[in-house]
């Protein structure tokens, strides 16, 4: 575990002043990011009605704020952590451990819920080696959300049934705020664009196409100190941080295990939930307009000639991207993809590392970046219905 003292050894000090208390004993602990939230309770409400028999299972609560934070967020934040504290004194019990913990002023460059994530993990990583448990399980959830009652029991077996294991992915469906059946409609259409993207990037063939959702995620200790930790991002840090962690193969999709989280307006991040929705309600005809399934089939294309890029000189290699739509070849050449397949070339000597390589290279952002260049040049977004219609024609999966 020289590797996790190391990692630990490398962050802010003052971000590890409050420890994880050692005298809770815990195989798995779940972090939840909480920044002006007035009802966390409900989230460890149901946490406390899922199955925790013969487990031992530690809730870090992460309040924050930071150096801009809004003097009401500050406050309502003190209140909630106070209410937690006496949740933790009244419902804490031998098989589940709830530990609220504080943090204010935090730096205003990094303030938000990727630092507190980030916090919360490297916090449990540090309360793992204090225990030398090199087998600890760290699970992401947020503040906002419900689970379903088989949560916990889940993740462990999961774990336990593969000592290789570095991640899973859990299920979710999103609860209504208020029942707004605005806000309803269009929460259900990014639950579609969310499975139609991984269905549409597996039809491509690309390996990692698991969704990253960062309250719908568990991931061993020891993977997450391999792939440097939580970013400090302050939103989309999930999606990064789950595609270094995909790369590292062995990671689990838990269809049975779910996630509730609520559906509702919110400004605090650039991607995610809220700011999906406001986009989607304000489309003049109300549908989400997404990635067209003709791009996923270009994308197809180009993945299905990687095996004939293996250990072959570049003028071959431009023959076959010739093969290519022009919009497609001109993100490729632009992006330096002759340049990657003669790293990828040179620096593999058996088809499992090359092919290993070309998608270290042709990873999930330059997907994003390619989707986007295609869409900006070539070929127009399309509503989420037309496009999933489009990829259960090519993939055979339902909706």
């Amino acid at each position: 575990m020289e590797n996790w003292r190391q990692y630990i050894g490398k962050q802010k000090s003052e971000y590890l002043d409050i420890l994880l208390p050692e005298d809770l004993e815990a195989d798995m602990i779940v972090v939840i990011p909480c920044y002006d939230e007035t009802d966390v309770q409900t989230t460890l409400r149901s946490l406390l009605h899922c199955t925790t028999v013969g487990m031992r299972v530690m809730v870090a609560i992460v309040v924050n704020s930071g150096e801009g934070s809004k003097r009401e967020a500050v406050l309502q934040n003190r209140k909630t952590h106070g209410e937690l504290q006496q949740f933790a004194d009244e419902f804490s019990n031998a098989q589940i451990r709830f530990f609220p913990l504080i943090f204010e002023n935090l730096p205003r460059k990094h303030a938000g819920v990727g630092l507190a994530r980030k916090m919360g993990m490297d916090l449990a990583v540090e309360y793992f080696l204090r225990k030398n448990n090199d087998r600890g399980i760290i699970v992401s959830l947020d503040a906002d959300c419900t689970v379903s009652e088989n949560y916990f029991i889940r993740i462990a077996e999961a774990y336990g049934n593969n000592e290789k294991l570095c991640a899973t992915v859990h299920n979710f469906r999103h609860r209504i705020e208020n029942d707004d059946p605005h806000i309803e409609n269009a929460a259900r259409q990014y639950e579609h664009y969310i499975r139609y993207f991984e269905n549409a990037l597996r039809y491509t063939g690309f390996p990692y196409d698991l969704h990253t959702i960062g309250s719908a995620f568990s991931v061993s200790a020891d993977a997450y100190v391999r792939v440097g930790g939580m970013g400090r991002q302050q939103g989309g840090e999930d999606f990064y941080f789950l595609q270094k962690i995909f790369q590292l193969g062995n990671a689990a999709d838990l269809d049975d295990v779910f996630v509730y989280p609520m559906a509702r307006f919110s400004e605090r991040v650039p991607f995610g939930t809220g700011p999906a929705l406001q986009k989607i309600i304000a489309e003049s005809d109300g549908q989400m307009k997404v990635y067209s399934m003709q791009s996923f089939e270009w994308l197809k294309r180009f993945f299905d000639l990687k095996d004939g890029f293996f250990k072959k000189d570049r003028s071959c290699v431009e023959r076959q991207l010739s093969e290519l739509p022009e919009p497609l070849l001109d993100f490729l050449i632009r992006n330096g993809v002759l340049s990657d397949i003669d790293d990828c070339n040179r620096n593999s000597a058996t088809w499992p590392a090359y092919r290993k390589r070309f998608f270290h290279h042709f990873n999930a952002f330059r997907i994003i970046k390619c989707l986007n260049f295609l869409h900006t040049r070539a070929l127009p977004l399309e509503s989420i219905a037309s496009a999933e219609d489009k990829c259960q024609e090519k993939t055979g999966r339902n909706r």
